[in-house]
């Protein structure tokens, strides 16, 4: 698929275009080039996003990459940054959206974005964070207190009884 039609068909999912989106669009094509990626059926191609912005639905697009296949995951900094990895290769690129010029309108940076070239978008800099393993698949259980189930990874025990996240009370000394 070209470029335009992938532009298209990511602007269709997400609903308009944007500067936001345009970020994420240049970051998926730029690790498609470094990483020898391609749209992921299964968890071959992971991306850690570092926020929850416009260009998370551009990357969900372009790699395949989806929250309910556990190959998207959001390790929350509030930055433009992107990690990807490939698992068929052990490769992996983090890409960190460069300063954009001061002052520009909503416009500006959407038309700045639509015509910088990954490379004048993006430091490239080693990931931090290890690849992490695929998804798991966890035992459910019914919440003692609420009645409604949740994966085992999410139970807690209090006062012997198997409770879902919302009805565990914590103990914090500090915090009555």
């Amino acid at each position: 698929m070209d470029k335009k039609a992938l532009w298209e068909k990511a602007v269709a999912f997400h609903g308009h275009e944007c500067g936001g989106l345009t970020i994420g669009y240049q970051a998926a094509l730029y690790a498609m080039e470094l990483l020898n990626l391609t749209f992921s059926a299964d968890e071959q191609t992971v991306c850690i996003a570092e926020n929850d912005a416009c260009g998370v639905d551009a990357i969900q697009v372009l790699l395949g990459c989806s929250i309910g296949r556990g190959n998207l995951l959001f390790h929350m900094t509030g930055k433009q940054a992107f990690s990807f990895y490939n698992r068929k290769t052990g490769e992996s690129v983090r890409l960190v959206l460069k300063k954009k010029p001061d002052r520009l309108t909503r416009e500006e940076s959407f038309h700045y974005y639509q015509n910088c070239k990954p490379e004048e978008m993006f430091d490239v800099k080693e990931t931090s964070i290890k690849l992490p393993e695929t998804a798991r698949i966890f035992s459910s259980y019914t919440c003692e207190s609420c009645g409604e189930t949740a994966g085992a990874n999410w139970i807690r025990l209090q006062d012997n009884k198997k409770l879902c996240i919302d009805c565990y009370q914590t103990y914090d000394r500090f915090n009555v």
